[in-house]
């Protein structure tokens, strides 16, 4: 099953379960069924409860966030995640501080999902990973997708937790296959953390949210292949607040630690990550924590040139080598 087909299974099961669940978005009807056809079949099955919208991010993601403030689950769709920004008044000032400052908790069932990332050569306004600019906010959680994670079980977790969550998706990711890891590595999941490794304790961990997953994974062969570097990936699925104490018990046990994400740097999740890293770590690691991250660069629409700013696997692959120098 391909990662696009697991999210249209897990949405169908959200709405067959509870009719005042709803999905909003542009396009997101049949026959068309959503930019990336995540919403195929959706609207033929549950007429009364997939509702297109007109073009404003703001508008749809406040309709979102006004049913759940009334106590019904929204699934909001914006059709690329450039577009949060003309929604971020919506979730930071209004779905967020909605959970805690009405004097009494608040559930808040609202998940705004966010397709993201380069890769496809939609230029410098339809490719930008934006994650780091909802870390931090109170009330808000962010999850992002992964082909490690199934999809009913992140989106059961979320609408569980009863807070506003935004779900970033990586576009390439659609058509990737569930669950698939090269033969070279074994793969667990535990309390939402995917883990890849092989059996015998890594020289580097390297920490990457899900979009990142098959270029750490290219990265981690070339690695141990032509320089016998043995990796351990560690994949979460929800970014923020972060569960630190798993990440930090498998670091424990390396030379070195990588977080790559394909975010440009400056005030990132990876950042986050590796300044809890150090404050538990200092003194067991060789070096500080590594970065890598996509160049500081609007991303362009040309292939070639696209690649070239953008994180890759040779991204990842000479920051772990420079990490254990």
């Amino acid at each position: 099953m391909r990662v696009v087909e697991n999210l249209n299974q897990a949405l169908h099961e959200v709405l067959a379960a509870n009719p005042r669940a709803f999905l909003l978005g542009e396009d997101v009807l049949d026959p068309y069924g959503g930019a990336f056809k995540v919403t195929r079949g959706l609207s033929t099955s549950f007429p009364s409860q997939v509702i297109t919208t007109p073009i404003s991010e703001s508008a749809i993601t406040g309709v979102g966030a006004g049913l759940a403030l009334c106590g019904d689950t929204a699934i909001v769709e914006i059709m690329f995640s450039d577009f949060v920004t003309l929604a971020f008044d919506q979730i930071v000032n209004f779905a967020a501080k909605s959970v805690s400052m009405y004097g009494t908790r608040v559930p808040m069932r609202l998940i705004v999902r966010l397709p993201t990332g380069g890769g496809r050569g939609y230029g410098p306004t339809h490719s930008q990973s934006l994650q780091k600019h909802f870390i931090g906010v109170p009330g808000l959680d962010v999850y992002e997708m992964s082909p490690l994670h199934d999809n009913r079980d992140v989106l059961a977790r979320m609408i569980a937790a009863e807070r506003p969550c935004v779900f970033f998706e990586d576009k390439v990711l659609y058509t990737k296959r569930m669950h698939e890891v090269d033969d070279l590595f074994t793969w667990d999941l535990t309390d939402g953390l995917a883990r890849v490794h092989v059996d015998t304790p890594p020289d580097c961990v390297i920490i990457a949210p899900g979009g990142v997953t098959h270029r750490a994974l290219a990265a981690m062969r070339r690695l141990l292949l032509e320089q016998e570097i043995v990796c351990t990936l560690l994949v979460p699925s929800r970014l923020h607040p972060l569960d630190a104490a798993p990440l930090v018990a498998v670091a424990r046990e390396a030379k070195s630690v990588v977080v790559a994400e394909e975010s440009t740097a400056g005030g990132t999740w990876g950042a986050e990550v590796a300044h809890v890293l150090h404050r538990e770590l200092w003194g067991v690691l060789r070096n500080p924590v590594a970065l890598a991250h996509s160049a500081d660069s609007i991303i362009p629409t040309a292939g070639h040139l696209e690649r070239a700013v953008l994180l890759t696997e040779t991204t990842i692959h000479d920051t772990v080598l420079e990490s254990l120098k």
